[in-house]
């Protein structure tokens, strides 16, 4: 179990789906006269980015007079409420954007540096958001019959136009499972071909079709390292929204540490406790950093077997 919530989770907003359907109160909600609204910028082919504060790592909300002022048209979706009022997403595009930037001051700021740089709710709200934004800007079109999609539930489902179809979309969630994978006193971290040298990470992979997720474990480690996983167990989860992951950490006990690198790595390998801490000393080793669960895993394990802290550990 994770002690210390991952990064753009636990995020405490009444989501009220419930409630989203209800003409009278979404209007109610729009209507709102201390409604907030965060703005998502154009979308640079590695998602979209959100407005902050010029002088401060803080999102850069419209009330609802600069909303009303400035950006009327632009649809927004609800988010929730975070008991202080409702909050919604506004998405605009090219040189709206920029002249939305520019009218209300602040800069973009893209989500992995918002993952680092800014509170615990915001980053997570800002996730959240994105990838909404995603998934509408990429669902336009019924998968069934081709037809123009129509925006329902405040923008949490799509209503394919063509009566004779109707079908409903809702949001795309892609579950991966990423683990750590230990025998006796080591953990198995491996490395992709494109990363930075020396930079190592637990081993992740997407859930197929029919596939419980312990058996995803077992598939996903055994093909990209050749290592055969026994047990293992549920740790904690995370939104991922690059574009649209949701990231279900375990650890995992392996069979036989026989390694087989498969063709997704560059490389894997056991490490102990002294390998490990000698290697962030020394630069030798790289990890990956807080945003990521991958992170909170091997912190996870660090705990368990040596009582060390990789935070800690990081700061010296």
């Amino acid at each position: 179990m994770n002690d210390r919530p991952n990064v753009f989770a636990g995020l405490a907003l009444e989501r009220n789906a419930e409630q989203r359907d209800d003409a009278e109160w979404a209007a109610a909600r729009l209507a709102d006269p201390g409604a907030r609204f965060l703005l998502l910028g154009a979308d640079d082919g590695h998602g979209r980015s959100a407005l902050v504060q010029a002088a401060a790592d803080a999102l850069r909300w419209l009330s609802q007079d600069e909303r009303r002022a400035l950006a009327p048209d632009l649809v927004p979706t609800y988010l929730g409420d975070d008991g202080f009022g409702a909050l919604f997403a506004l998405s605009a595009d090219g040189e709206r954007a920029e002249r939305l930037r520019a009218a209300l001051g602040g800069h973009w700021l893209d989500l992995r540096s918002a993952g680092a740089r800014l509170p615990a709710f915001q980053s997570g709200l800002f996730a959240y958001a994105r990838a909404l934004a995603h998934w509408q800007g990429r669902t336009r079109f019924c998968g069934a019959c081709g037809a123009p999609l129509a925006r329902g539930a405040l923008g949490h489902r799509l209503q394919c136009t063509n009566p004779a179809c109707a079908l409903e979309h809702f949001p795309r969630v892609d579950p991966a499972m990423i683990v750590i994978v230990t025998w006796q006193d080591r953990c198995l971290l491996g490395r992709q071909p494109s990363w930075a040298p020396n930079r190592y990470s637990t081993l992740a992979g997407f859930i197929e079709p029919g596939e419980s997720l312990e058996d995803a474990v077992r598939r996903e480690v055994l093909e990209e390292a050749g290592v055969r996983v026994g047990p293992c167990s549920y740790h904690s989860s995370q939104p991922w929204p690059f574009p649209s992951s949701l990231m279900l950490g375990f650890t995992a006990e392996a069979e036989d540490p026989t390694i087989r690198v498969g063709r997704e790595l560059s490389d894997a390998r056991w490490f102990g406790v002294d390998e490990l801490v000698d290697g962030l000393g020394s630069g030798r080793l790289s990890l990956p950093p807080r945003l990521s669960v991958s992170h909170a895993l091997i912190a996870h394990w660090l705990r368990q077997s040596a009582g060390l802290d990789l935070a800690e550990l990081l700061a010296r």
